[in-house]
């Protein structure tokens, strides 16, 4: 394919937060489960960061700030010393081979298990996932979540920040504020898991009120242009039926202008929609735009730089990739070079400890010597 204006600016340095980025593709953050059970990560971790330090900016795989936080098994936290110690590695690795990390923050709210995590779930209303949980002995029945109490609210978000302030002991340069995927945030944001009547419910202003405040305390302890925030405006995953979605994420994002903060990045992000359009028009600073490569099907043969295009095109700065990247430890290269893509393996070895389908992913390199070999 011709290299455009567009497929060019992909491949060009720019500034985000304090960072100067050799290139705009971003490393979503991925869920991989490789973490101990006590939630540190593993050597292992370190290695696959380190793989991929060619992207842009990695966003490592969500982290709970607190135990009641955790989702699935083997998901890393940062609330411990063990926990800074372990993303310290990980980190180092990656700065070794000329990377840069922001550590994505995410409480699971609803979507978690005693079994997984030792607690109960919590939740903005006592309202449970409409489908089974993953845990250690297999698939179970959701638990109905507690309430969180005004002073619960609090708490957790102080949880955020002493998460946030870990995360820059780390060695990470920012973190991103999970408001996505059917998390705790989104589980606010949204009319059908927040039948809350007091200041946390009911109206849009409302609804928005725990993304604000928790954006704009991580904000005032480690420093705006070290803060990112993650949204998914019509996400319907983890059972989530925003219902008024127009209106939710115009407000919200409103609040949120004026802060300074390092980027907004948008899950399955559509040039076309107009939602994206407003949001785009709306936010004074940078935008990460995630395309939808569509889930369980083959990646796309040109590892979705097309689609990254189309998003740049629209307003976009950076462009953000998962399973591309997790197949792809040089997918920067391979984007650049118009090089063959890896494709995924077995789905479920992305979800599995170990190091199949986690760091095993040869780069073309690799690939090249082994056919020469």
């Amino acid at each position: 394919m011709t290299n455009t204006a567009a497929g060019a600016q992909l491949f060009e340095p720019a500034r985000l937060g304090t960072l100067d980025l050799p290139n705009r593709l971003v490393m979503a953050p991925m869920t991989r489960n490789r973490a101990a059970a006590d939630g540190v990560p593993r050597p292992l971790m370190a290695t696959y960061y380190a793989q991929r330090a060619s992207a842009g900016l990695i966003i490592a795989e969500a982290a709970t700030p607190n135990q009641a936080g955790q989702t699935y098994a083997n998901i890393p936290a940062i609330y411990t010393a063990a926990h800074v110690a372990g993303w310290r590695r990980v980190t180092d690795a990656v700065q070794a081979a000329g990377g840069r990390m922001f550590l994505q923050l995410q409480h699971g709210g609803r979507v978690g298990h005693p079994d997984n995590s030792g607690v109960d779930p919590v939740a903005p209303s006592p309202i449970p996932l409409p489908e089974p949980i993953h845990t250690p002995s297999g698939p179970q029945d959701p638990v109905v979540p507690r309430e969180l109490t005004v002073g619960e609210i609090q708490s957790t978000i102080d949880d955020f920040v002493a998460a946030a302030r870990n995360a820059i002991d780390a060695g990470f340069a920012g973190v991103e504020i999970h408001s996505a995927n059917g998390y705790l945030l989104h589980q606010f944001l949204s009319q059908n898991t927040n039948r809350r009547t007091d200041e946390y419910g009911g109206t849009v202003a409302n609804r928005i009120r725990f993304t604000v405040e928790v954006v704009t305390a991580v904000a005032a302890a480690i420093g705006p242009e070290r803060v990112g925030v993650r949204i998914s405006p019509a996400v319907s995953v983890n059972g989530i039926d925003e219902g008024d979605t127009a209106a939710i994420y115009p407000a919200l994002v409103t609040a949120l202008a004026g802060q300074g903060l390092a980027y907004l990045h948008i899950v399955f992000a559509d040039p076309e929609s107009s939602v994206f359009q407003q949001i785009r028009e709306i936010w004074p600073g940078r935008v990460i735009a995630n395309p939808n490569l569509g889930w369980g099907v083959p990646l796309p043969v040109d590892g979705g730089r097309v689609a990254a295009e189309r998003l740049l095109a629209a307003g976009a700065d950076f462009v953000s990739l998962g399973r591309s990247f997790l197949a792809n430890p040089d997918l920067v290269d391979r984007l650049r070079t118009g090089a063959p893509i890896n494709q995924i393996r077995e789905a479920h070895l992305m979800y599995v400890g170990g190091a199949e389908g986690y760091t095993d992913y040869p780069t073309r390199s690799e690939e090249l010597g082994a056919s020469a070999a």
